[in-house]
């Protein structure tokens, strides 16, 4: 059986949230020696599953509108044709001569439409549910995103799958110097994208209220949308000295950063899954998350959970990590241990050769 994914989502050099779940399936996948095309717009990366007999490659055209047009075209000309197609992200291809599949992490443009701009929201929220409407499954990465999408798109709940995803980072961190980033003394740590969803005001509106004035935040992670708030945020609370911005931090860099930190803090309104926590939780920095959405789920019992929306239990939580600090990060790494991008492949393979044969 031949299975066709859209590799676009892995195919990307700065890696964050859906490009790191696209790039770790596809490493994971390349490796259960299923007969596989990975159409893409560009040249695959040097990164990328290397092509072999079951491994294969397909650049198309043109890259504007790819899913709407220039992918579907060629799916119904070019021959062999896959049996199933799957997109580990919103926009299947509009039409498919083939079953289709597709993954879904959350929701988060359904109920915080305010947090994206208008054309993001709008593309989001048509194009999804156009894919939601024509895929024999989906792939989520969490309970709590699976039950959001059974209830918002009125799906069947055999239809929506759970894989979670797994760690990545496993290697230990180099040993750099993070005065290179600007960062020295003890500090607390947020990994992710900069945007209104990841709640980064309350976080520090918190840091304000620890009894610690020394405790530094590092907010890693590259520009997203709607962030400058967050950059008023500091200069209101003259907190300049203690926010300290890195960008995006590359992996090898990056494990350097969870080893060092007090704790990892992540008090996002909404998550599918919070793949930094599970990096942090293996990699030994106590964790401080969210009590709502698939954040308790990923946690569960190795962390500190609190209401988001409260700036003063943030802080105790990240207090109360601290002081706990060892014991949270025995638990945590076995936390970590239950989630495998391994089981999450066979998984999604079993799910994709069922499709395929028509055994849905």
């Amino acid at each position: 059986m031949l299975i066709g994914i859209d590799g676009n989502e892995a195919n990307v050099k700065n890696r964050v949230g859906s490009n790191i779940y696209s790039y770790q399936l596809l490493q994971s996948l390349s490796k259960q020696k299923a007969n596989v095309v990975v159409y893409l717009k560009e040249k695959p990366l040097e990164d990328l599953p290397k092509t072999n007999k079951h491994w294969q490659y397909r650049m198309i055209g043109p890259k504007k509108f790819w899913t709407q047009f220039g992918l579907p075209f060629d799916l119904y000309r070019h021959h062999p044709q896959p049996e199933v197609f799957f997109t580990p992200g919103h926009y299947s291809p509009r039409w498919s001569p083939c079953p289709t599949v597709m993954s879904l992490m959350d929701l988060s443009y359904l109920y915080f439409p305010e947090m994206f701009r208008k054309k993001d929201w709008y593309q989001l929220k048509n194009w999804t549910a156009r894919s939601v409407r024509k895929a024999e499954k989906i792939f989520t990465i969490s309970q709590s995103s699976q039950n959001a999408i059974i209830k918002e798109y009125r799906v069947a709940p055999e239809k929506v799958v759970v894989t979670y995803p797994g760690l990545a980072m496993t290697k230990k961190s180099k040993k750099i110097d993070l005065k290179k980033y600007g960062v020295e003394g003890d500090f607390i740590l947020y990994v992710g994208t900069l945007q209104p969803r990841k709640n980064l005001e309350k976080l520090i509106e918190a840091l304000a209220q620890l009894e610690d004035q020394d405790l530094k935040l590092v907010i890693v992670g590259k520009k997203g949308w709607l962030y400058e708030e967050i950059f008023t945020k500091v200069k209101q609370m003259k907190l300049g000295k203690r926010v300290i911005f890195t960008g995006f931090v590359p992996n090898e860099d990056l494990a350097a950063f969870y080893e060092k930190a007090q704790c990892f803090v992540l008090v996002s309104l909404y998550e599918g899954f919070g793949l930094p926590v599970l990096e942090a939780m293996g990699y030994g920095c106590p964790v401080v998350a969210s009590n709502v959405s698939s954040l308790p789920e990923v946690v569960g019992e190795a962390g500190i959970l609190v209401d988001p929306k409260k700036p003063e239990a943030i802080a105790q939580g990240v207090e109360k990590a601290i002081q706990n600090r060892e014991a949270l990060i025995k638990k945590g790494k076995e936390q970590a241990k239950k989630f495998s991008w391994e089981k999450c492949a066979q998984e999604t393979l079993k799910v994709l050769e069922e499709v395929g044969h028509g055994a849905i």
